[in-house]
């Protein structure tokens, strides 16, 4: 078992670079989320979510 990690260390490396670069990202996106920023253009003439995502503004 040793001698595979030995053997695979750079790919075992990079792996986790990579998965903590991903889970870092997605945290950052969820704590956003909760509080209210979004990552929205606000050009909803070409998105498919324009009725769902900005809550409509009563006069």
């Amino acid at each position: 078992m040793l001698s595979w990690m030995a053997e695979n260390a750079g790919t075992l490396l990079v792996a986790a670079l990579l998965i903590a670069a991903v889970t870092a990202i997605v945290l950052l996106l969820v704590r956003d989320k909760r509080k209210g920023k979004s990552t929205c253009g606000a050009n909803c003439a070409h998105c498919a979510m324009a009725g769902s995502c900005h809550k409509q503004k009563s006069k």
